[in-house]
This record gives structure tokens, sequence and C-alpha cells, in this order.
């Protein structure tokens, strides 16, 4: 599993519709600690892999850097 950049955080919430308590509480990460990532700030790696693990869970994709840079996108619905 790769890291999730800043960016792709706020890209997840927002194909969820998820404010920042949402993944705070679905997480268990404090909603300062995720704010303060999505604005650039570091984050440890354990924090950051709950974070990604949960948006995953919910049906989020993280797109690797490709040329064009990272993204998401969220798993086909059957």
């Amino acid at each position: 599993m790769h890291n999730m950049t800043p960016e792709q955080s706020r890209m997840a919430r927002a194909a969820l519709n998820w404010n920042l308590e949402t993944l705070a509480f679905k997480s268990g990460v404090s909603r300062n600690t995720i704010s303060r990532f999505e604005a650039g700030n570091p984050a440890n790696k354990a924090t950051i892999t709950a974070m990604r693990l949960t948006l995953e869970a919910a049906g989020v994709i993280f797109i690797d850097q490709n040329g064009e840079g990272p993204g998401v996108r969220l798993k086909k619905t059957p």
C-alpha cells in the first residue's frame, strides 16, 4: 500500500460526501489531525494508514502517480 496524499484524502472525502467529522469518527483519527494533514502538514504513517483503510472500506480506490498525478475513484456498485 502506498501512502495517501493530502489531496487524495480531500478528494476521497468529497467523493463519499464525508466531512472531517465523519472521517474522524470512522477512522479514530482526530478531526484536527486530519485537518492538519489535509493542509499539507506531516502525519505519522499509522495515522495515514488508518485514514486510508477507512476510506478504502467505504469504497474509495486510490490511484497512484501515473504521469498526471495521484487520484481517487469510487468502486463500481453492483
